[in-house]
């Protein structure tokens, strides 16, 4: 078996959690420089919200996931810089005084370069180690296809926003194909329409989308694709049965660091873990991207040396069909042979699902 060339996934995703201070704030500790930031608060609700930066777009330049509205401009300061970022003033949704944050970190390749692939020029920042890139492009409210830059590699998972106007999140996901979407801003089930990917799944070079505004329109989009690396990343499905005492395991092939799943046939929030903000399993501590409301401890999930385990009747586990996206802390076994652990839970023992 052949495992990822990836030894420290921190190198490529990290999670971060800080204080805010309404002050300077410089979090430069995080041991990668990243490209994609996206930050929310644990401890609040309203009126705080998700926030998304990245350096493609430039600082301060801000989306988020649990509203429709258009990019928008910072007043206070949010810099990517060699190690993290820098924050100062009180901007309430990255740096309160008495507010907790957690800021997950996605690193790419800087401010981009023009990409020729597709119909659309696009601009790329692209890692095709980890199998992430962000692509910005203007639409033409005509079908098209967009270069991605993924160096060869096939996204698995596209999540597109439409910078100019208040339009929904648009995702693909590679477990409901081209003809599906799901918005990443709302609860709902899946949708079929052919003017969201023409009914085209991605390429190894560009991804095709139609003439919907959320994503086609004659309008600036960010989009963020991700391709699967073995012992990295993983792009999903599962099938619920609603029994918290026979729950699915999802196999993963790692240690996730970062887990992210939504039911697909019905209506159900966003569900995101990860791995610094729990104690032990099962207490995991979940933010719904679609969502401004602060973090709640519930009993969801174990995180495991090889993937997940669901823990419940309900949430991630109602009987039907989830999508999911996962990073890792550390691939099960790297090329380096060394082997990773699961996280001990509250009765110290470890169970590998196999």
């Amino acid at each position: 078996m052949a495992y990822t060339t990836i030894n420290k996934s921190t190198d490529h995703f990290i999670t971060h959690l800080y204080s805010g201070n309404d002050s300077t704030n410089n979090q430069t500790s995080l041991g990668m420089t990243p490209d994609l930031v996206w930050v929310k608060s644990r401890n609040t609700g309203s009126p705080t919200q998700h926030y998304w930066v990245d350096k493609v777009r430039g600082d301060k330049k801000y989306i988020s996931s649990n509203a429709d509205t258009a990019e928008q401009t910072d007043g206070n300061t949010f810099d990517l810089v060699s190690g993290g970022f820098n924050l100062a003033g009180g901007n309430g949704w990255t740096n309160v005084s008495g507010r907790t944050y957690v800021a997950w970190n996605w690193k790419a390749n800087g401010a981009g370069v023009s990409n020729t692939d597709g119909s659309i020029t696009s601009t790329v920042s692209a890692s095709s180690t980890s199998g992430f890139s962000i692509v910005k492009y203007t639409g033409t409210g005509s079908n098209a296809t967009v270069g991605h830059g993924l160096g060869g590699a096939v996204p698995k998972m596209i999540i597109v926003k439409n910078l100019t106007n208040a339009n929904a999140w648009s995702v693909y996901h590679a477990s409901l194909g081209a003809t599906k979407y799901l918005a990443l801003n709302e609860s709902d089930a899946a949708g079929t329409a052919s003017d969201r990917w023409q009914d085209t799944i991605p390429t190894s070079s560009v991804f095709s989308i139609g003439t919907n505004a959320n994503q086609g329109g004659s309008y600036d989009y960010i989009a963020y694709c991700f391709a699967e690396k073995t012992g990295f990343s993983k792009f999903g499905s599962y099938t619920g049965n609603g029994n918290a005492s026979n729950a699915p395991f999802i196999y993963t092939g790692f240690k996730p660091a970062f887990v992210l799943h939504k039911r697909t046939d019905s209506t159900s929030d966003w569900d995101l873990f990860d791995n610094k903000r729990v104690g032990y399993n099962v207490d995991n501590r979940i933010l719904a991207p679609n969502t401004n409301a602060a973090e709640v401890t519930a009993t969801k999930i174990d995180l495991l040396s090889n993937g997940f385990k669901l823990r419940t009747s309900t949430g991630g586990n109602y009987s039907g069909t989830y999508i999911y996206m996962a990073f890792a802390e550390a691939p099960l076994v790297g090329s380096n042979n060394v082997p990773c652990t699961a996280r001990w839970g509250k009765k110290l023992w470890v169970k590998i699902e196999k």
